[in-house]
């Protein structure tokens, strides 16, 4: 089985020397966020992930969860609940929350690094703990004062966890479609009946209650998505005062058996009359969802990160160790039979793009993060609003780029083990699956597709794309005589004029044609995500040669910006072809004639 040992160096290179945190954070009135503080959680949050949470990775994957049928409960693989207590015990649930609940009121930046931590060392067991955060999110946001009262100290404490029950067996992304209703009870509640599907933690042992959020529909609801209601359910009732009661009318009917990530419970939740709390306004309930679901895919793209940079530690270990062959330019071992792998030029393609998609996605991720920081905390208003739209607007690169990447650099190391990437006890293939989910859950790549181009960039007038524009225009003026970058920036400009191009194309298209927005969505996601990264790259060159760091440290991120801009920034040719050929190559195919 892989070891996992957390990425501290290349963290600290992300927060401290490329975005500099510290004066980021105290700009934002997060003062206590010093470097000290920030270097403490990394190396703690990483050794609790490496010593405590990566041996159950295995553990999970083969033993899963139990569902006692009778009862409706659910028990998880052995140890995680021992290292749930533990994780609670150590403050890690409220790192980012507000200190009026119990948090620390860390910026969401670190907490984007302790996950990517924990996700990497066992992604099932840290599916437990992270809606919680989106739970807290949402009610913060939303809830009555009672409702933060009662559920907000618990739930950041980690002695109760949440949940987001959106999806149906006939309704999924069309959440206009779905059946769970609400109906009002005397004391002001409301019994919630329905059934919800994949539900992740939806039932487990490891905390003292579980609070769901469902979304559901009152009797006077309007037909589709503004018909739609978010209520608070516990598993256990909860009164007014916080006091946790009886049983509340809800259980697990069954656990979904899943190609991966078999140590979290995927569970499919029936409500039966269940009382509930009407959070925020009636047929609002989208609103208050969309807190928590743009929290999520965020967080999802930082699991597919995860996927991504345990895969890389595995493969990069094994290409050094595994002899087999001759270099092509001769032996580098004359005492040995063969060479290490690592030697032949196939091998080091798959190795320096598992690194490049990984360590300039972390870079992406961590700047999306403090946008998010920037938007709750930024000094002025307009501040605060940019944020906000760009935020939005990386929301789903992140969450579609990153996932789709770790998919391909668990690919890419399964290959390098060769047979071997096959077989269990080296863990690459167990990434491999659980690397898959991450692609699916909190919208698929499609729906992060449409959403990017139709909501983020044409509703908004490219608002965010406008933003991120600037950004890199910024950039290469700052370093125009900067000799560290000056072979990048030709080719970074280029194709930071040519996104803008193209995304004035595509609108000007679907002003005539609707379907144009769908037809350019895929393809313009990923030239997005490429851009963005060749723009992230840049950056920790300069950022690397102006630093502390090792000269190796810094020819690494050299040699590796480079390998990024000559193999892998040339797929936005193909993307940027296809965007061009239109709408019609996909619609003019009859629908009854596909079979032919």
């Amino acid at each position: 089985m892989s070891n996992y040992k957390a990425p501290v160096t290349d963290l600290r290179f992300a927060l401290h020397d490329v975005l500099k945190a510290e004066s980021l954070f105290a700009a934002m009135g997060h003062g206590d966020a010093s470097a000290d503080v920030i270097d403490a959680v990394l190396e703690e949050a990483g050794r609790f992930s490496a010593s405590v949470l990566a041996p159950l990775n295995a553990v999970g994957d083969e033993n899963g969860c139990t569902l006692d049928k009778a009862t409706g409960e659910v028990t998880t693989a052995p140890g995680f609940r021992q290292a749930y207590a533990q994780f609670v015990e150590g403050g890690w649930t409220g790192l980012t929350a507000a200190p009026e609940f119990g948090g620390q009121g860390m910026p969401e930046t670190l907490g984007m690094a302790l996950s990517e931590m924990v996700s990497a060392a066992n992604l099932a067991w840290s599916l437990f703990p992270m809606l919680s955060h989106g739970a807290v999110e949402a009610l913060r946001h939303y809830g009555e004062d009672w409702q933060k009262e009662a559920f907000l100290k618990p739930l950041v404490a980690g002695n109760w966890t949440g949940t987001m029950c959106l999806t149906e067996p006939h309704a999924g992304t069309d959440l206009g479609l779905l059946k769970t209703r609400a109906e009002p009870n005397a004391d002001g509640s409301y019994a919630i009946t329905g059934t919800k599907i994949f539900i992740t933690a939806g039932e487990h042992d490891l905390s003292e209650n579980i609070v769901h959020l469902v979304l559901a529909k009152l009797p006077d609801a309007p037909p589709g998505p503004k018909g739609i209601s978010l209520f608070v359910t516990p598993k256990y009732k909860v009164g007014r005062d916080g006091a946790m009661g009886e049983r509340n009318a809800l259980r697990c009917g069954a656990l979904e058996h899943k190609m991966g990530i078999h140590g979290s419970s995927t569970c499919v939740m029936n409500f039966d009359g269940a009382q509930g709390y009407l959070v925020g306004q009636p047929h609002k309930g989208l609103q208050a969802m969309f807190v928590m679901m743009n929290s999520a895919r965020l967080g999802v793209g930082i699991q597919g990160l995860a996927q991504s940079e345990r895969a890389w530690q595995g493969a990069l270990a094994y290409a050094r160790e595994r002899l087999q062959s001759r270099a092509p330019k001769g032996a580098q071992l004359a005492d040995k039979p063969a060479d290490p792998i690592i030697a032949q030029p196939d091998v080091r393609r798959m190795l320096l793009s598992i690194k490049a998609l990984t360590e300039g996605g972390r870079l992406l991720a961590a700047h999306a993060y403090t946008q998010l920081d920037a938007a709750q905390s930024a000094g002025d208003a307009q501040a605060r609003a940019d944020a906000e739209t760009l935020v939005g607007f990386l929301t789903p690169i992140v969450k579609a780029c990153l996932t789709e990447w770790s998919i391909e650099n668990t690919y890419n190391a399964q290959q390098c083990f060769g047979g071997h990437g096959y077989i269990a006890e080296h863990g690459m293939e167990q990434l491999a699956r659980d690397a898959r989910i991450t692609t699916l859950y909190e919208g698929t790549t499609g729906i992060q597709a449409l959403d990017l181009i139709g909501r983020k960039t044409a509703v908004s007038q490219g608002a965010g794309l406008k933003l991120f524009l600037a950004e890199i225009e910024a950039f290469i003026a700052a370093n125009a005589g900067n000799p560290a970058v000056a072979e990048f920036l030709p080719a970074l400009g280029a194709k930071a004029q040519e996104w803008g191009k193209l995304t004035m194309n595509v609108l000007q298209r679907a002003a005539a044609n609707p379907e144009e927005l769908g037809a350019a969505s895929w393809d313009y996601l990923f030239y997005s995500g490429y851009v963005a990264l060749a723009y992230w790259w840049a950056r920790a060159v300069a950022a690397a040669q102006s630093s502390s760091h090792t000269d190796d440290f810094k020819q690494a991120k050299l040699e590796t910006a480079r390998f990024y801009y000559a193999r892998i920034l040339p797929r936005t040719l193909a993307h940027a072809a296809s965007m061009e050929s239109g709408a019609g190559p996909l619609m003019a195919l009859d629908a009854a004639r596909f079979g032919e």
